[in-house]
């Protein structure tokens, strides 16, 4: 399965991507964000990092990366689309994803370890996990507090296009096992054809025992089945 990670200044998580996909046979490419080409991609991976320093919002001003065009256009054409982190707020910001990223709710910087459900696993990037299952993630972001209004969050939960929420280590999703005040605990969501996947927890921090754990591994090898 051939993959692309898009690399932007600032991105540092990049390399986290790769050394994952690698592990499981993906050929994958890294692409400066200022191409105009993207190889030819089963998957294309934002990272999550500080692309331009996040200046103005975050992921704003990678949203008018040379590249951005050609991954919006591999999005419309389904391609599978992932965006942690920063990631996430890049696809917020060029539309692929609804909604928006704000401040962490106590205004700090969050780095940490945290407990996320799967919501429903009858999706490409969900379905080696069991709907309901609890894993352990890592979070390092600032504004990661997911928002959107009623009538588009309406959506989200009618179509099932929320894809993790925070919880406790027994799943309890209520606001003690929310770390930065996102709506209704939102972790990760999709887009409505399910291609794209946004998500502030990092899976590439969680795919070897030795370091961490295996609780993000099954993500990335649900895309190759």
């Amino acid at each position: 399965m051939n993959s692309s990670v898009i690399v932007f200044p600032g991105s540092n998580c990049d390399r986290d991507i790769a050394v994952a996909l690698e592990k499981l046979q993906f050929k994958n490419r890294m692409v400066w964000h200022k191409d105009s080409d993207l190889p030819k991609s089963d998957l294309i991976v934002i990272p999550g990092g500080f692309s331009y320093g996040d200046y103005l919002r975050s992921g704003a001003i990678a949203a008018k990366s040379n590249i951005i065009n050609e991954v919006i256009k591999a999005a419309n054409h389904g391609c599978l689309i992932l965006g942690v982190c920063n990631g996430f707020q890049i696809l917020i910001e060029t539309g692929l994803l609804k909604g928006a990223l704000l401040r962490n709710k106590n205004l700090k910087f969050l780095s940490k370890d945290v407990f996320v459900k799967v919501v429903k696993n009858d999706n490409k990037f969900c379905k080696k996990y069991k709907s309901g299952q609890i894993i352990k993630l890592n979070i390092a972001h600032n504004e990661g507090n997911y928002f959107i209004n009623s009538e588009n969050l309406k959506k989200l939960e009618d179509k099932n296009l929320i894809a993790f929420k925070y919880c406790n280590q027994k799943g309890e999703i209520n606001e003690g096992s929310n770390p930065n005040g996102s709506l209704n605990n939102i972790a990760g969501i999709f887009n409505e054809n399910k291609n794209i996947l946004g998500m502030m927890p990092h899976p590439e921090r969680m795919v070897d025992k030795t370091i961490s754990s295996e609780d993000g591994i099954n993500l990335f090898s649900s895309l190759l089945g």
